[in-house]
């Protein structure tokens, strides 16, 4: 291989190792877009539980099953 060929691939092998880093540093911006607005959006619903807990009545009926609920049959 002379030189000449060995430098014309090692400029094309940079070349796609270029487009290559592009196309990975456009998806990873991308990616971090979504992670940031799907943070936001969990801190917004964290906040709506937080606000429903806080104005729910305090004497309210803890969770429990119907009267009609028989464990023992199934």
């Amino acid at each position: 291989m002379t030189p000449e060929e060995r430098i014309a691939r090692l400029e094309e092998q940079n070349y796609f190792q270029e487009k290559l880093l592009s196309q990975l540093n456009e998806a990873l911006t991308f990616q971090q877009a979504q992670i940031d607005l799907l943070e936001k959006r969990i801190a917004e619903l964290e906040q709506n539980v937080e606000t429903l807990m806080q104005s729910a009545p305090q004497d309210a009926p803890a969770n429990t099953a119907p009267p009609h609920y028989m464990p023992e049959r199934y």
